[in-house]
C-alpha cells in the first residue's frame, strides 16, 4: 500500500517556553520553527507526494503551507493542495492544555502518562484519553492509505503533518507495540518519520530523521512485472543492502 511520510510541525513559541499547547488557539511557529520548516521543505522538494496532510492547528497548518509552497510551479506541485483532517489534530488535553510543563510533573496524572500512557485520560472539559487519540489518528492514516492507493496506485507516497504523541502513537502502533511503550520513542520539531505499508504488515523505514538525505524516497525508473508493483511485503533476512 502506500507510503506514508510522517512530520511533526516546527518549534513553537509553546516549545520555547516549557507550555503544553494542546488545542489552544493562537501557537504557531517560531522563529527557529519557521527556518526548521523551510528547510525540511527543501529537503523533501524533489520527493514525489500524492498528498499532503494536516491537522487543523495553526503550528501544523504552517509547517504544510511551507513544504506545498516549495514545490509549487514544479512537476511535483499538489493537485489539491493542503488537506486538513481534524484526526491527525493534537491529542486534547483538557486542563493539562495551556500548563507549565515543570507544573505538570508533580500532576498525579504525570507518572501514568510516563509509564501507563494507555490508562491516561486527560481531566476536565473535553480530555481525552490518549488511546482514544491513538485509535483516532490510526484510523485516518488508514482511510488515507486506502484513497491514496486507490487514486494513485501502490506506490504513491503522501505526508502527514502532526504533533508528537499523535506521531509517536501512529508509529506505535506501525511497529506492533503496545501505547504503554511509546514513551520510548522521540519525535523532534520538524522531524521525518517514514513507515511504508504493506499488504502484511508496516515497515519503518525511519523514525525522527531532522538532516538525513531523502534520496530514497525519490523512485527509480519504476519496475513493472506483470502489471504489479516490484514491492514485497517480506521483510529482509539479515537487514539486505539498504536504499540505492
Amino acid at each position: 500500500m502506500a507510503t506514508l511520510l510522517l512530520v511533526r510541525h516546527g518549534r513553537t513559541t509553546a516549545n520555547s517556553s516549557g507550555v503544553l499547547a494542546g488545542w489552544a488557539p493562537g501557537v504557531h511557529l517560531d522563529d527557529k520553527g519557521k527556518e526548521q520548516a523551510a528547510a525540511l521543505a527543501r529537503r523533501i522538494a524533489e520527493v514525489p507526494l500524492a498528498a499532503v496532510v494536516s491537522s487543523p492547528l495553526d503550528r501544523c497548518r504552517e509547517t504544510a503551507a511551507e513544504i506545498a509552497a516549495a514545490r509549487e510551479g514544479t512537476k511535483l506541485a499538489l493537485d489539491a493542495g493542503v488537506q486538513v483532517d481534524d484526526r491527525v489534530g493534537e491529542c486534547r488535553y483538557g486542563d493539562w492544555t495551556g500548563q507549565e510543563l515543570k507544573k505538570l510533573v508533580k500532576d498525579p496524572l504525570w507518572p501514568v502518562v510516563q509509564n501507563h500512557p494507555s490508562g491516561a485520560v486527560f481531566p476536565g472539559e473535553g480530555g481525552e484519553a490518549l488511546r482514544d487519540t491513538q485509535a483516532r489518528a490510526v484510523e485516518a492514516v488508514r482511510d488515507w492509505n486506502a484513497r491514496i492507493e486507490a487514486e494513485h496506485g501502490p506506490d504513491a507516497q503522501y505526508l502527514v503533518c502532526s504533533h508528537g504523541d499523535v506521531i509517536k502513537a501512529i508509529v506505535a502502533d506501525a511497529l506492533g507495540m503496545h501505547l504503554d511503550l511509546f514513551q520510548r520513542i522521540m519525535v523532534d520539531p520538524c522531524s521525518l518519520t517514514v513507515v511504508n505499508y504493506g499488504r502484511m504488515r508496516p515497515f519503518v523505514a525511519r523514525l525522527n530523521d531532522t538532516g538525513g538525505a531523502v534520496t530514497g524516497l525519490i523512485p527509480a525508473a519504476k519496475r513493472r512485472r506483470r502489471g504489479k508493483s516490484a514491492a514485497t511485503d517480506d521483510a529482509v533476512v539479515g537487514g539486505g543492502a539498504g536504499a540505492p
